[in-house]
């Protein structure tokens, strides 16, 4: 919906419509030539919906927004979300903005990590979509704050077309960087690049990252809604540039990925009782992986990898468990990338064992733990509240502080166990210490046959194609996949089954566009967001110190 100016304002001494003089009537239709509280007065936005109406469509704009992320996969539905929340706020006061941004977070990220709910119950999955709501309606806030005062700070075309998009766009950009490093490390899941694995958009993510990408991705939504907010601007002319919006994304061409030679890597996917609350004998989970990896007997490989809590006996304090792993290694002529949970000074770590000739030749711990998960963080406090759940968590895992990669048989790989993989940081730390290839590692079982392991290996498709690196995403029970540094899938085992990788995977030491950057275009375009937000905040400071004008 356009500003006030595009209707036909109340006439007042001087205008055109009195019969005064010409110039202040040109004033009024060029609101850029209007005085500064003139036009903060004549061009605040009003909503395009009522707020009743404005819920309604938040609602099913947080519904469609969760319809682009695996398992239904249907990615365009990812604009279609994001215009409807977008749309919803434009001209909100900020009170109303809050309840519809609250709509669509609750909305949004209820369904998005309703698998949450299968063992742990609602309790868990309500706290943390609730959470992640409260972010969603406070960047639902400044975004209808910016839409609302957009017509004074931007009133020409250029403004409102140019830079009320880029400004949007950047908002939900800042937004999801905050949360997915706040608090308590914040939580990654669900940023709107992370809905584009399989969508034509895809390739950008090599150029741009991940928080470039959905920069993009949205200022695409809210380019095309300023459009059609244009009613001055022929149909044609409207469509026209929507059409060319959309082409200049997807011209640019993939990233050619170049490798440099192979490894043979064989990876291991035990299905194993691997979740926290599975009733398995100590050594189950090792066994499991022992017996697939034994029909590999013969194959010749680099290395041998299995996933995250492969091992569920530390080999560095058993010395059965050490014996076994010499003889898979003996058998397999190669050295073994494990996970387990080491205990070191008595504090407990989610480990990756490099082992080779009979011990631990490099290690890696996880740096990204998972609070509430693998560690409680203020204890006492919510054990108060929810005691049994508290107690499922027994140990807290320590924040790993080692580097990010391990020299496995002449191979720089890269270590990611399980949620590692969704952590900016972390990714480009692998790149920066000169991975040539990603082994991530995880554990899927406390989640079951639900669509959190989709959501997981469409992430690590996207690190693929953002590092110019294959990724080797192994699991316990699925999905586990070898992915080409193009985002191809080269290799899979079938999900909840046992089974085994044996492929010639492709390494590269290429940089990227988006890892010689790092996360600098993150800060710039939430830079650009948080700027122009300050800019409708000082137009409507200033302008509540200007009196009223004369009527």
């Amino acid at each position: 919906m356009t500003s006030v100016l595009a209707r036909n304002p109340t006439p007042r001494p001087g205008s055109a419509s009195d019969g005064s003089d010409a110039p202040h009537s040109a004033s009024l239709l060029r609101p850029e030539r209007l005085p500064f509280a003139d036009r903060l007065r004549s061009g605040i936005v009003q909503p395009v919906l009522p707020l009743w109406l404005a819920c309604l469509v938040a609602l099913g704009g947080g519904l469609s927004l969760m319809t682009g992320f695996p398992g239904a996969d249907v990615w365009p539905m990812t604009f279609v979300g994001v215009a409807a929340i977008l749309v919803s706020l434009i001209g909100q006061r900020w009170n109303r903005a809050l309840l519809v941004g609250l709509v669509g977070g609750v909305t949004f990220w209820c369904a998005h990590i309703s698998w949450l709910t299968l063992y742990l119950g609602p309790v868990p999955w309500l706290a943390l979509a609730i959470l992640e709501a409260i972010f969603f309606a406070i960047g639902a806030v400044a975004i209808a704050f910016v839409y609302r005062f957009a017509g004074a700070v931007w009133p020409t075309r250029l403004g409102r077309l140019g830079i009320l998009p880029v400004v949007v766009s950047g908002l939900w950009t800042a937004r999801e960087a905050i949360t997915a490093v706040a608090p308590e490390g914040g939580f990654s899941w669900g940023r709107v690049a992370f809905s584009q694995s399989t969508s034509p958009f895809s390739h950008l993510v090599a150029f741009v990252g991940v928080s470039g990408l959905s920069f993009l991705l949205v200022w695409l939504v809210a380019f095309v809604i300023q459009l059609c907010r244009e009613v001055s601007l022929r149909v044609v002319t409207r469509f026209a540039l929507g059409i060319l919006a959309v082409g200049l994304l997807l011209v640019v061409p993939a990233w050619p990925a170049p490798t440099s030679g192979t490894t043979r890597i064989a990876a291991v996917q035990g299905n194993t009782k691997s979740g926290l609350l599975d009733r398995v004998e100590a050594g189950d989970n090792l066994n499991a992986h022992i017996t697939e990896t034994l029909k590999l007997e013969g194959d010749a490989v680099d290395m041998v990898v299995w996933p995250e809590n492969a091992s569920d006996v530390d080999p560095e304090a058993s010395r059965a468990a050490a014996a076994d792993l010499d003889f898979i290694s003996g058998i397999m002529k190669a050295p073994l990338v494990v996970g387990t949970i080491a205990e070191r000074d008595g504090k407990f770590y989610n480990t990756s064992l490099l082992w080779e000739n009979g011990s631990v030749a490099d290690f890696y711990d996880k740096r990204h733990p998972v609070p509430f998960a693998e560690y409680m963080p203020a204890r006492p406090f919510f054990r108060a509240l929810v005691p049994d759940l508290v107690d499922l968590v027994t140990r807290d895992y320590q924040v790993g502080t080692t580097d990010t990669v391990m020299n496995v048989n002449g191979v720089v790989a890269g270590i990611s166990i399980c949620f590692d993989i969704t952590d900016d940081s972390a990714v480009q730390a692998m790149v920066d210490d000169g991975a040539q290839v990603i082994l991530a590692q995880t554990n899927n079982a406390d989640f079951g046959q639900t669509d959190e392991n989709l959501q997981q290996l469409a992430i690590a498709r996207l690190r693929a194609i953002e590092t110019g690196r294959s990724v080797v995403n192994i699991s316990t029970v699925g999905h586990s996949a070898i992915i080409a540094p193009d985002g191809s899938t080269l290799d899979a085992i079938a999900p909840y089954a046992p089974g085994a990788m044996v492929d010639d995977v492709p390494l590269s030491t290429t940089t990227t566009p988006a890892s010689l950057t790092g996360r600098g275009l993150e800060w710039l375009v939430s830079g650009l967001g948080l700027a122009g937000l300050a800019l409708a905040l000082v137009a409507a400071a200033r302008a509540r110190r200007r009196p009223p004008l004369p009527r």
